[in-house]
């Protein structure tokens, strides 16, 4: 005998089974999604900061052409481009970007700082301008610090050099752009100032302490600053106050530190020793 009643609640088992199955698959799909966005969110990260910069040109390059409308994509793209020392490139993509529907005013910020390194300035300058005054970040004033550098607007870049030393918990980098602006101007004791307030946030920070030597030579302080160096540091410090000393018509100044240079090098200095030997042929000459 037959139970339809039974045949019933077999199918409506089998259905809930079914719709139970589908959901459990479903679950399944949107959590394998969830890994693959953060393990990709992951793998960008990574590409963006200890990859090969190559590399990650490559990586970012495939992701955009497969998926077009992301931006996070062509952002990344372009900063790999920038890494690389691709800054024309890098100009193309971010304008990509800053057409982009969901662009902020961050895009603008980077396209700017890729324009400068291709030594656009009026492009940059322009770029800068389009940004509303409301977006005050720390990029945005070191870039508009060196606009106005470039420009010889020395009263708006100190302004701007200020303001971005301000955003910052890091502003040794800018603190010694700064001080290098001062001592193209000639204002070299501000700008010795400058680059010891960097060397306080940044003590290895080896570009700093070589323009601080040359800020102190262009004043005739031909003894080395009290900061942290490595031996190798000393002799090329020396090294860099020597030739200082020396387009200043300070010869025998000169002379002397190139020979402490070439004494103080844990190795053979073949530049200072190279040097030394040019000066003295030209004195016997």
């Amino acid at each position: 005998m037959r139970h339809p009643g039974l045949v019933v609640l077999f199918l409506g088992s089998a259905v809930v089974l079914s719709a139970c199955q589908k959901n459990s698959d479903a679950q399944v799909q949107r959590a394998l999604k969830d890994v693959n966005v953060i393990d990709e969110s992951n793998l960008n990260d990574l590409m963006l900061t200890v990859g090969d910069p190559n590399e990650a040109v490559a990586y970012f390059t495939r992701a955009s052409q497969q998926n077009p409308d992301r931006v996070d994509l062509l952002r990344g793209l372009a900063k790999s481009l920038i890494r690389a020392q691709k800054p024309t490139e890098a100009v193309s993509v971010w304008r990509k970007v800053v057409a982009h529907k969901d662009a902020t005013a961050e895009d603008r910020v980077m396209l700017a700082d890729a324009l400068i390194r291709s030594n656009q300035w009026a492009e940059a300058k322009a770029e800068l301008n389009s940004i509303p005054p409301t977006h005050e970040t720390f990029d945005r004033y070191r870039l508009e610090a060196m606009v106005a550098d470039a420009d010889k607007n020395w009263k708006k870049a100190d302004s701007f050099y200020e303001i971005a030393a301000g955003l910052t918990t890091k502003p040794a980098g800018v603190l010694n752009n700064w001080g290098f602006s001062k001592l193209t101007r000639g204002d070299s004791a501000g700008a010795e100032k400058l680059f010891i307030q960097a060397l306080t946030y940044d003590p290895s920070l080896f570009i700093a302490k070589n323009n601080l030597v040359l800020a102190r030579a262009a004043q005739r302080k031909y003894d080395l600053p009290v900061v942290q160096m490595t031996q190798t540091e000393r002799a090329e410090l020396l090294y860099s106050m020597a030739l200082a000393a020396i387009k200043q018509g300070d010869i025998t100044v000169g002379k002397g530190l190139l020979q402490q240079a070439i004494d103080t090098h844990p190795q053979y200095f073949e530049a200072a020793a190279r040097s030394l030997a040019a000066l003295d042929s030209n004195v016997r000459t």
